[in-house]
């Protein structure tokens, strides 16, 4: 793991001035390097299936995590993740990307972003909480987000204001973690080309 988590105390001292900027109350803990990565299958934008034992075949797999298209900072990193995803592609790579949010919302970030990648729609939060991204939001947050005109629970189209912590992991061929960046500072991200070293 790249950066050590944050203590939640100090999550709560984050300023507080935009959704994209609140932090979370409560984080899950990553999985350990090594560990065999949780099997998965979901169906992209288009309605295909992506399936992580077919992916291995294919070669090592990205795995990110990410909030919705509302986050700006979910934008940039997948419209600099798109703008570089040859750096990943030439190693063999296959790109996916997890999300709570709807398929008609999955849409709007491929619309802002150019994504040309799988995108999958995690709406019973299963592949989250698998790969230990999920929390809770918690209802004074969710009324904080309502306030800048985000609804979590419309978004998601749940019953529950779940997001995830936007994780990074690669997965090599042999179906084990060989990489983590895992941060409760959802205003960081990996940067591809550490993604790409970690190949």
């Amino acid at each position: 793991m790249n950066k050590p988590l944050l203590p939640v105390a100090a999550l709560l001292l984050l300023p507080v001035a935009s959704p994209a900027q609140q932090a979370p109350t409560r984080t899950a803990q990553p999985l350990g390097l090594g560990t065999v990565a949780p099997a998965f299958t979901g169906r992209d934008l288009a309605g295909r299936s992506v399936e992580l034992k077919s992916l291995l075949k294919k070669g090592p797999v990205v795995l990110y995590f990410y909030r919705g298209q509302w986050c700006p900072y979910c934008n940039r990193q997948l419209s600099q993740l798109q703008d570089s995803l040859q750096l990943l592609t030439a190693k063999g790579a296959q790109v996916v990307l997890v999300t709570p949010e709807t398929q008609e919302n999955i849409g709007k970030t491929v619309a802002k972003t150019k994504a040309a990648f799988p995108i999958i729609c995690d709406q019973h939060f299963a592949i989250m909480t698998a790969y230990h991204t999920a929390f809770t939001v918690d209802p004074a947050t969710v009324r904080k987000y309502q306030g800048f005109g985000v609804d979590l629970l419309q978004a998601n189209a749940s019953p529950e204001a779940v997001l995830p912590v936007p994780a990074t992991y690669v997965i090599g061929r042999d179906g084990r973690i060989k990489y983590v960046y895992f941060n409760p500072d959802y205003t960081r991200r990996a940067s591809v080309r550490r993604v790409a070293a970690a190949l």
